[in-house]
């Protein structure tokens, strides 16, 4: 299984496999966009020149063999100190890590040694890679947090430099997989980046893997804010250049009231279900309950594992039957 994303949807989706995996964790490869450029992240990045280490971060910490004192400095956020000051620790280890042995890829494997990481984790690129967007008035905005702060509205997200190289590892993790999972993440500041770097959507279009889209549960403002389901879908296969998904999980649980008027509020609403309208047919749609409890609109990442591996098993039966 291959899973692709950024930001805490990804680190939040690995938790629930990682229950689900068990003995078979080791066949989990995730997979990160690293072109954030805010807050610790960026800071380093502007530094060092290196590639974003904040989501790669969460993520190792989220398959971690548990989630204790290690995983805990590794998420460790300085509260103070001159230079330190909103840096994680985690990201400052990735650093230096890089730093040293002059290999991004290779700085994420040993660190996943020390923390006892179970499966694999790789960036999309090991290139410190900018986004820019083009808005729907026509401007051109560079770097994610400039875009995520646009209002202007988002038609379409590249890579600058655009023959970004993808990790070679990330190439073969496709190739060899059964299942390829996109989301839930921030639509094109998350998840299309993965897309953009060269040879991924290749690899995706021609692998047999089944490929699932993992909607979001909530639009963003300044990002989507107006976009179905089926909108976000075909905005993946649009920066794609390709037809990539074979199913979608998409959330039917209904939203507390409070929780409503609370994104309301952030300008942001719940995505609309309209996949069984989606103009590309032959769409498996698997709906459920994914919403988990509590004051922050996520999924429930125990369910969305559960049908997920549900669906790669009929999968796989229906492949050794034929």
């Amino acid at each position: 299984m291959v899973c692709f994303g950024g930001g805490t949807g990804l680190s939040n989706l690995l938790r629930g496999l990682k229950a689900h995996l068990s003995g078979k964790i080791e066949q989990l490869t995730a997979v990160v966009a690293v072109t954030d450029d805010g807050g610790s992240s960026g800071r380093l990045r502007g530094d060092f020149h290196g590639v974003a280490p904040g989501d790669i971060r969460n993520c190792l910490v989220a398959l971690a063999e548990d989630e204790a004192l290690l995983s805990r400095m590794f998420q460790y956020r300085f509260t103070q100190g001159a230079g330190l000051e909103g840096h994680s620790f985690g990201n400052l280890f990735l650093t230096v890590l890089a730093a040293l042995t002059e290999d991004f890829v290779e700085a994420v494997r040993l660190s996943s040694e020390l923390l006892g990481t179970r499966g694999r984790i790789l960036p999309a690129s090991a290139v410190p890679a900018q986004l820019g967007a083009e808005l729907h008035d026509g401007t051109f905005v560079v770097g994610e947090s400039a875009i995520t702060r646009g209002r202007g509205g988002i038609r379409r997200v590249f890579l600058l430099p655009r023959d970004t190289p993808a990790v070679p590892e990330t190439l073969a993790a496709i190739a060899e997989a059964d299942m390829i999972t996109i989301g839930p993440g921030s639509l094109f500041t998350s998840l299309a980046p993965n897309l953009l770097v060269p040879g991924i959507a290749a690899a995706l279009a021609s692998s047999p893997a089944r490929k699932v889209f993992i909607c979001n549960l909530m639009t963003q403002a300044n990002e989507t804010l107006g976009m179905t389901a089926s909108d976000h879908l075909q905005a993946l296969e649009d920066h794609a250049g390709c037809a990539i998904f074979d199913a979608a999980l998409v959330n039917c649980s209904p939203f507390p009231a409070a929780l409503l008027q609370r994104y309301a509020q952030q300008e942001a609403e719940p995505v609309s279900n309209d996949m069984k309208r989606h103009a590309r047919g032959g769409i498996h749609i698997v709906q459920g309950e994914y919403l988990s409890p509590g004051s922050v609109a996520r999924h429930d990442a125990e369910a969305v594992a559960r049908d997920l591996m549900r669906f790669v098993a009929e999968f796989m039966t229906a492949a050794l039957a034929a």
